[in-house]
């Protein structure tokens, strides 16, 4: 069996006691002494760094590289202006979801021939083979040589306006190219938390040298996987390979929004018949938030039934939810109790226990849009 790959801070990982897992093929830590409770809170208190170094990081380049694009994606990807991101959907023919992912037009881009891109790490050399071999004549450059960091939280903005004033009135799904602490770092005003923060793309080699001068200012603690899973949960966000997969479409998964008004329309991206019928006519599943009513939390994989007893579905992202202070879930189930306030049942230690349909996010999203 392979040794897990190891990101640019995994020393530093272990230096701080973090408790390292195998997470998509990399060795990462699950928490550190502080424990995934209070990491939780303090990245929606204060501010939390988190290492997503695993994350794919690339770009695409060439003259019509936007259109291009649209090709594998429904999002309005032509429409995007200099400095902004959108989050997107690699789609398979039947309107699976290959991967969700991030899509950049950097700033200064004037004639539009530059894409970068964030994709989910365990997706990541397929994603890049599948788009290489679907965009012959467009350069594809990986960032294999380059970190990943996530700062986020209430504080992340007051922190890293010491490093780069710049960054301040950057809002909420923008990007820049910004000097920071004497690098050349690509900033996004973006997460994966609910909160405010960036996402801050480092050369390699001086990664650590980064991390340790932002755990260094007060307000921030080093954040792992544990906690960043609770996080997204509450704000209402999937995990590829979880929450979405390539037998799910766009309209399942309650992600219409990510489909262009243009696109949709055009109808010319893959498995756009499918979409475009369920959009219409209705979809036999739809991803809903789930909160149980007793204190037991219902895991990945917990069987739905109706009131009646009846199996209608599975959860797929569920857990102990910190802000809110009790059990939160997600999962499919049919449109027909997918209205909020619908009792449920969730089959918890082989007994069938209360829960409703609720809306999400759980926690609310406080995003900086200026």
């Amino acid at each position: 069996m392979a040794e897990p790959k190891k990101t640019q801070l995994n020393a530093l990982h272990r230096e701080l006691g973090g408790k390292m897992v195998e997470f998509a093929g990399y060795d990462m830590p699950v928490q550190y002494p502080t424990g995934v409770l209070k990491e939780h809170l303090h990245t929606r208190t204060q501010c939390g760094l988190f290492d997503v170094s695993h994350m794919g990081q690339g770009a695409l380049m060439g003259a019509g590289v936007a259109a291009a694009f649209e090709k594998l994606v429904p999002g309005p990807i032509q429409e995007l202006k200099p400095g902004q991101t959108k989050y997107t959907l690699l789609l398979n023919d039947a309107g699976g979801i290959r991967d969700d992912l991030m899509a950049t037009r950097p700033l200064g881009d004037d004639d539009y021939k530059t894409l970068f891109l964030v994709v989910n790490a365990g997706c990541k050399d397929a994603d890049f083979a599948h788009i290489g071999a679907n965009m012959p004549g467009f350069e594809l450059n990986r960032f294999e040589d380059r970190a990943l960091l996530a700062l986020q939280g209430p504080k992340a903005a007051e922190v890293f306006a010491r490093h780069s004033p710049e960054a301040a009135v950057m809002k909420f799904m923008t990007a820049a190219k910004l000097k920071v602490m004497g690098l050349d770092c690509y900033v996004w005003r973006s997460g994966y938390t609910g909160e405010d923060g960036y996402e801050i793309s480092v050369p390699g080699d001086a990664a650590e040298d980064f991390a340790r001068k932002l755990l260094a200012e007060p307000e921030v603690l080093p954040i792992g996987l544990g906690a960043r899973d609770s996080l997204r949960l509450e704000a209402g966000l999937c995990l590829y390979g979880h929450d979405l997969d390539e037998t799910t479409t766009p309209v399942e998964a309650a992600l219409t929004w990510a489909i262009g008004k243009r696109r949709k329309m055009e109808k010319n991206f893959p498995g756009a018949e499918i979409i475009m019928n369920q959009l219409f006519d209705g979809a036999t599943r739809k991803r809903v938030g789930i909160v149980p009513l007793e204190k037991a939390p219902a895991r990945e994989g917990t069987e739905i039934r109706s009131e009646a007893g009846e199996t209608i579905g599975v959860i797929t992202s569920g857990g102990f939810g910190p802000t809110v202070n009790g059990p939160i879930a997600m999962g499919y189930v049919p449109p027909a109790f997918a209205t909020d306030g619908t009792p449920l049942q969730l089959v918890v230690r082989g007994q069938a226990r209360p829960a409703k349909v609720a809306p999400m996010p759980f926690a609310s999203h406080r995003y900086y849009r200026g």
